[in-house]
């Protein structure tokens, strides 16, 4: 017999749907307990206030994304030289992983990091950035190593050029499968998506000013 879904996790199974369809910002803590069919009460107990409930439903995919890309970075510094190309290669089965958290996680944690972004959630970025900050020195790190050339300011302005371009792409991934099938009469898959992505993104993180 399957174990039963605690009162917390199925306030984080809701909470996740509603954030990626409206956003956090218009998502209220009635209509999550509503439709999780449990009392405020309940997620006052669990989480304490709503930022804290937009945490725990990232850090859901975070704590599974994270060490997997930490360790595919530590393997990828273990040679003295590698490409652009090899630092975003890096990202691939961490985060094709996220469909083993939970169905469809790797474009909806993508759609969420981006709600994130445009829903203007300081504290979200607060939290991956110190919760998770050796991990992502060492990737911002990697990008160096790969393009010694960049500076603070471009990596900056490069890397957030990069995660838009993600957001859209993962998490519209079906629909741009489904257009090209359409247009272009053949077939492609999630992976395909990815091996077209991943020039762009080095091209663009390697374009010289």
């Amino acid at each position: 017999m399957a174990p039963r879904s605690t009162t917390k996790d199925k306030i984080l199974d809701v909470a996740e749907g509603l954030f990626a369809e409206h956003g956090f910002n218009d998502t209220s803590l009635r209509t999550i307990t509503s439709k999780a069919n449990v009392n405020l009460a309940s997620v006052n107990y669990h989480f304490g206030d709503k930022k804290t409930l937009v945490r725990a439903v990232l850090n859901r995919y975070l704590e599974a994304f994270m060490p997997a890309l930490q360790d595919a970075l530590v393997n990828l510094n273990l040679n003295e030289t590698y490409s652009m190309s090899d630092v975003f290669e890096s990202l691939r089965q961490p985060l094709r992983a996220l469909n083993d958290v939970r169905p469809n996680g790797t474009s909806r944690f993508m759609l969420l990091i981006g709600r994130g972004y445009t829903d203007v959630q300081g504290h979200l970025r607060w939290f991956i950035t110190t919760r998770y900050s050796e991990v992502l020195t060492l990737f911002t790190s990697s990008v160096m190593k790969a393009n010694p050339n960049l500076t603070q300011e471009q990596l900056f302005w490069r890397l957030h050029f990069t995660l838009g371009t993600c957001v859209f792409t993962m998490a519209s991934s079906q629909a741009l499968i489904e257009i090209a099938e359409n247009d272009y009469d053949r077939k492609i898959d999630a992976k395909a998506v990815v091996d077209i992505l991943i020039p762009f993104l080095a091209a663009g993180m390697s374009a010289k000013e």
